[in-house]
């Protein structure tokens, strides 16, 4: 029988420990807890904490279980990544002059989750709820790349960070996406703008370098809300 692997042992110590505790423990107490060496324990305690496994009062330094931890089980709520998101795609969709959604996966579809008109006074129609197919849209490209799947078709979308839809969806209209990510570091849902292909891309189909980095900032933006470090 294969041997276990030791940090992962004293990290699930170090969780079970803080559980218990209520976030009253700070790494002294943690350590002596689990019977470990003060620095063994405050590195562990870093990496759960970049993960969002912990979290740390930044008063008194104490732990408790992050919401990273909390969400294994549970699926991201869909109110808490719209309201968490708002202020953001609203932001993008006044900086950009496009309409912004916010999507999630399910199986073959993304469905949006929040969608945030184009500025201006054409007719639009909301399309929260509305189901996407996942691989003819950029939003879908990137929940699929980054997916428990990762479709090789779909690793340029991984290396660049973002994905792009040409008209894949609707004649004449296209999108930009890039990923938006938990307090774990995992792909929970994908933003992106959507507009007509000549005020997106330039003649060679390239995404206009301005748009795409509002689109890739406001997504890392919403993912610093959902408490990722890295943005």
């Amino acid at each position: 029988m294969p041997g276990t692997v030791q940090s992962i042992e004293r990290a699930a110590a170090i969780l079970r420990v803080v559980a218990g505790s209520g976030g009253t423990l700070g790494v002294t107490d943690i350590a002596a807890a689990v019977g470990l060496a003060k620095t063994t324990a405050h590195s562990l305690l870093r990496t759960l904490l970049h993960v969002g496994f912990v979290a740390q009062d930044p008063a008194t330094g104490r732990y408790a279980l992050g919401t990273g931890l909390l969400r294994l089980g549970t699926p991201l709520d869909v109110n808490e990544l719209r309201a968490r998101s708002s202020n953001w795609a609203d932001a993008l969709a006044s900086r950009s002059g496009q309409a912004v959604r916010l999507a999630t996966l399910a199986g073959t579809e993304v469905v949006v989750v929040h969608h945030v008109f184009r500025p201006d006074d054409s007719a639009q129609v909301l399309e929260v709820g509305t189901a996407l197919p996942a691989r003819s849209t950029a939003l879908g490209k990137v929940l699929l790349a980054y997916g428990a799947t990762h479709p090789p078709e779909l690793a340029e979308v991984r290396a660049h960070g973002w994905a792009a839809e040409r008209g894949e969806q609707e004649p004449g209209v296209g999108a930009i996406a890039a990923p938006v990510r938990d307090a774990g570091g995992l792909v929970v849902a994908a933003l992106g703008v959507s507009g007509a292909l000549t005020s997106l891309f330039d003649a060679r189909g390239v995404p206009r370098s301005l748009l795409l980095a509002m689109v890739v900032d406001a997504a890392h933006a919403v993912s610093r809300e959902l408490g990722h470090g890295g943005g």
